[in-house]
Parts: structure tokens; C-alpha cells; sequence
């Protein structure tokens, strides 16, 4: 068993009870600055090892890996000190905030040998696994083309204060998801183009930033991908359309992944229409409060990274691809702001991916 310590007990209370119930991981401490929080996570996972400081967690021998799940401005410093220390590292999406940093990390992840890997829980969810399997075998025929989507009604993220400060951006903490799942089938995204506003829900809330987007983007064999997202409104109903909806349209069959809803949908090459769905599983993805969390698809990508450890392969999203999706998300926040489409090769220049 590989042993894991925690940093950051918000969304990390998924990640608690992701190693706590994986035959890969031994969660060895978890890690805190509010130490009623880190009170409350022991009471809650009967679990009684926890510090306020870091660095103290990082000089503990007995750990191969650290999970990150702090604030995303925090990101690329907790990294760096955890591979300095020796750890292997899992950090949450968005992987960071500031591409100045890139290269720093790059370099001490070379030198260290220690790996990151992206902690983008969305490909690690059954239907996008499903449809990614289905995909590889060649059920689709040839990709032409993605459609990937994130709406939510989120407008219960007006009452957290942090959520009305101007460094909050629903393109980073809700479009990460799609982006990625775009990224997953076209990694080579060349330009992007998109449009994006405020609605009067987030307006009359308080946002600073756009909560309404839609994008294009263009890989560069010319394939081409639409990303949107919609945080403050209300949304169709379950029977209708999920939450969040991967499409791949290819040369000789189509299929569907609707992450929440746990239900897949695919028409072949064979032109045979299948419906899949994945109730079964509802209590190993959600385990508290209904579905808002899904600690299930991170014990799903914890186990991952510990087969791909394990094997000396590299675990995907890693370091490189997630600076990659950052950048294309920093082409896709410049867009918002110019108008005009974005060349992502501009903002990878003195980065050595």
C-alpha cells in the first residue's frame, strides 16, 4: 500500500474517504490550518492523526504522496514544496492559476523524479469511462467532433464570501471539467474562440466574473470542439440532459456520457442504440449529502495513480498536460476579454513541454 497525506480538508474530505476505503492507500495524516475542520474530519472518518503544519507533514518519512486540495492560488507553492520533500503528488483541478510557474515545476519534478498527477475526477467517472472504452475499441469510427458541457445551478455559491472576490472565475472552477474532457480526445488545441457574460442571477448575487460561456475550440489537425458552461441558472431536468455532458460525434457512430446521472448512450458502427446506466454503483461515487459530493471517482483516480506508480508508467492528466489545459484555458480567458480568437502556442513559448 502507497501512503497518502492530505492538504486541505474542504474538497480533501472526498479524498479522506477515498484512501480510507481503498486497498491502495493508507492515509498515514491530513493537514489543516483550521484545526476545528481537521477536528470535525477526524470525528467524522473516526480517523485521529491530523496537523496544522505543513512542513511537518511533509518531513514525516512514512509518506509517498501528498493530495493537494487547496485554494487554487496556493497550488503551485504546496507542490513545489512536496516534491522538494520527496512526495509524489495528486493536486485538484484547476493545477494552477499562474503559468510563471510552469517551468519551475517542470524542472524540480525532472530533478526530484517524483510525479504529479492531475486530479481531473471527471474521466474517472463511469459513463466517461464507459465512453471512453468504447471510443479506444472503435465503436465510433473516426472522431469529428466533441461537445462538452458543465451547466449547473450553482447558485448556492452566492453565499460564500470567496465566491464574490474577484480572483473567483467560473472558466477555472467549472469549464476545467470539459476542457478537460476535450483535451482527453483532441490534446492538441491550437486557438480558441468563445464568448462570455454575466448573467442577472450573478449580477444581482455579486459575481465579478463572467458565469455564462461558450467556446470554440480548434485542434491542430482542424478538428473542432465546443465547450460551455452556465453557473447561476436553472437547468433542465434530470430526464432531459445532465449536468455535465461529453458528446463524441465520429465517422460511423455517436455516444453520450452524462457524468451525474451515472448514464451512457451510444449508437455504434453498427448503428445499434444502447442505453446504459450505472445505478449500481450510486453508493460507491456519492456518500454524502445526495450527490454533492463524489468521492467515488477519487478513490477511482487515487487507484489509478497507484497501478501507474506502481508500474513505472506515467499517470495521465500528469504535470505537462495539466499546464497544457491551463494554458488553453488562459487562451480561452483572453478570448472573453479581446473578442477575438486566441493562439494557445502563444502562451506555452518559454515553457519546455
Amino acid at each position: 500500500m502507497l501512503r497518502l497525506g492530505i492538504l486541505g480538508l474542504g474538497e480533501g474530505r472526498s479524498t479522506m474517504s477515498a484512501a480510507l476505503k481503498s486497498e491502495k492507500w493508507e492515509l498515514k495524516t491530513i493537514c489543516d490550518r483550521n484545526e476545528a475542520l481537521c477536528q470535525q474530519r477526524c470525528k467524522e472518518f473516526d480517523f485521529h492523526n491530523y496537523t496544522l503544519d505543513f512542513q511537518e507533514m511533509l518531513d514525516y518519512p512514512q509518506i509517498d504522496a501528498i493530495g493537494i486540495y487547496t485554494p487554487d492560488h496556493l497550488h503551485a507553492t504546496h507542490i513545489k514544496m512536496a516534491l522538494t520533500a520527496g512526495k509524489h503528488v495528486v493536486c485538484t483541478k484547476p493545477l494552477l492559476d499562474n503559468l510563471a510557474d510552469a517551468a519551475e515545476l517542470l524542472k524540480i519534478s525532472e530533478e526530484t523524479g517524483k510525479k504529479v498527477f492531475v486530479g481531473q475526477s471527471s474521466r474517472f467517472f463511469e459513463p466517461m469511462k464507459r465512453q471512453r472504452q468504447d471510443y479506444v475499441a472503435g465503436e465510433i469510427g473516426e472522431l469529428v467532433t466533441i461537445e462538452a458541457n458543465y451547466n449547473a445551478d450553482h447558485r448556492w455559491f452566492l453565499g460564500k464570501g470567496w465566491s464574490l472576490q474577484d480572483s473567483f472565475k467560473w472558466l477555472y472552477g467549472g469549464l476545467s471539467h470539459p476542457v478537460d474532457l476535450v483535451r482527453w480526445y483532441l490534446p492538441n488545441i491550437e486557438e480558441v474562440m468563445g464568448y462570455g457574460m454575466l448573467s442577472p442571477n450573478g449580477k444581482a448575487g455579486g459575481l465579478k466574473n463572467e458565469d455564462t460561456m461558450h467556446f470554440i475550440l480548434k485542434a491542430t489537425d482542424g478538428r473542432i470542439a465546443s465547450v460551455s458552461g452556465t453557473y447561476t441558472c436553472p437547468i433542465q431536468p434530470q430526464q432531459r440532459d445532465s449536468e455535465m455532458t461529453c458528446i463524441l460525434r465520429g465517422s460511423e457512430g455517436c455516444s453520450q456520457g452524462d457524468y451525474m446521472d451515472l448514464r451512457y448512450a451510444i449508437t455504434d458502427k453498427t448503428g445499434e442504440e444502447k442505453l446504459i446506466t450505472f445505478d449500481h454503483k450510486l453508493k460507491h461515487y456519492f456518500r454524502f449529502e445526495g450527490k454533492s459530493h463524489h468521492a467515488g471517482e477519487y478513490q477511482n483516480y487515487l487507484e489509478y495513480f497507484a497501478d501507474c506508480l506502481e508500474k513505472g508508467v506515467t499517470a495521465y492528466p500528469d504535470l505537462k498536460e495539466g499546464i497544457g489545459t491551463i494554458a488553453v484555458m488562459k487562451a480561452m480567458e483572453e478570448s472573453l476579454k479581446t473578442g477575438v480568437p486566441v493562439k494557445v502556442k502563444s502562451l506555452l513559448e518559454d515553457i519546455p513541454l
